[in-house]
């Protein structure tokens, strides 16, 4: 069987990891969910099964000045261990400034109720899926 090829987008978190998937013609960006650090990988494995991810678009945690932080560093180590399962798969950092903030903004328009906006994880799927977005709009396929 066929896989359909997909881009994989990652908001890695310190609690949660948020992920979201390319649609097989890499137009449209999809949430998939946030997932805790033991979830996470084996979600990132049963995609790979399912799906070819062509790619990792991973958001690099810069502060608004440019500069690297603590947060930058464990991105880092998680994206070490990608490489270490995933070698033949590229990994594409993208600027996540404000994707938390774009998110919280992009539910409230969407009209999602405020209580299940609360809800972190819904927030780290939907700024995956802002990550991805934007990637998807700047790279045309």
């Amino acid at each position: 069987m066929l896989k359909r090829k997909r881009i994989l987008a990652i908001d890695v978190g310190k609690k949660r990891t948020g992920l979201a998937q390319s649609d097989p013609m890499f137009i449209i960006a999809s949430p998939i969910g946030a997932f805790g650090q033991g979830e996470i990988f084996p979600c990132i494995e049963k995609l790979a099964l399912e799906s070819e991810i062509t790619t990792f678009v991973v958001g690099w945690p810069i502060g608004q000045d440019g500069q690297t932080g603590s947060s930058t560093q464990m991105v880092q180590e998680f994206i070490n261990r990608l490489k270490k399962v995933y070698p033949a798969v590229p990994i594409v950092l993208w600027d996540e400034r404000f994707t938390s903030v774009m998110a919280r903004r992009q539910l409230v328009e969407t009209g999602v109720r405020k209580k299940k906006r609360e809800q972190k994880g819904l927030v780290d799927a939907t700024a995956a899926c802002i990550i991805l977005q934007e990637y998807l709009d700047q790279n045309k396929f």
